[in-house]
């Protein structure tokens, strides 16, 4: 049994934790970060063409990840899972507006040091969270939670 597997077992709770968490982690990355463009927050810096399918990943891993803690909380991958959406924030944010990065590096430093590193937290981002997600599913095969069967009348004390 292999990790496609584990996602071909899941339920529809599952698919449903797996989408409304998708979507949850795309609103709460894109709004802020202003590559969804909103009334609330804007960017300096043009939104690059690369971090539009960096928001689509970390988002749809983000929702698998968070769906295979329907069952068994417990389990590898949640470190990495969370390192994994952390660095894509970072890595979809508008570098000059960033507070952290505008503390640490000022406008001149955001646009020299900072602004060409994102894309390879992009792949960082993409990496952990995958790396998570496979960590989940071997979890889920080799420690699978038994599934409760109802009890007739008789059985119960």
């Amino acid at each position: 049994m292999n990790a496609l597997d584990a996602l071909r077992a899941w339920t529809v709770r599952h698919w449903t934790v797996a989408t409304v968490s998708a979507v949850a982690t795309a609103v709460v990355m894109a709004v802020p970060t202003a590559v969804l463009p909103n009334p609330w927050f804007w960017r300096e810096v043009p939104t690059p063409v690369w971090a539009y399918p960096v928001l689509a990943l970390v988002a749809i891993l983000s929702g698998l990840v968070a769906a295979t803690y329907v069952r068994s909380p417990d389990g590898p991958g949640g470190r990495r899972a969370s390192a994994g959406a952390l660095l894509g924030f970072f890595a979809v944010g508008c570098p000059v507006c960033n507070k952290l990065v505008l503390l640490v590096l000022g406008y001149a430093g955001a646009m020299t040091w900072f602004e060409p590193v994102q894309p390879f937290l992009a792949v960082l981002a993409v990496a952990g969270m995958a790396a998570a997600l496979r960590a989940r599913l071997r979890g889920a095969l080799a420690c699978p939670v038994p599934v409760a069967t109802p009890r007739s009348p008789e059985e119960i004390p």
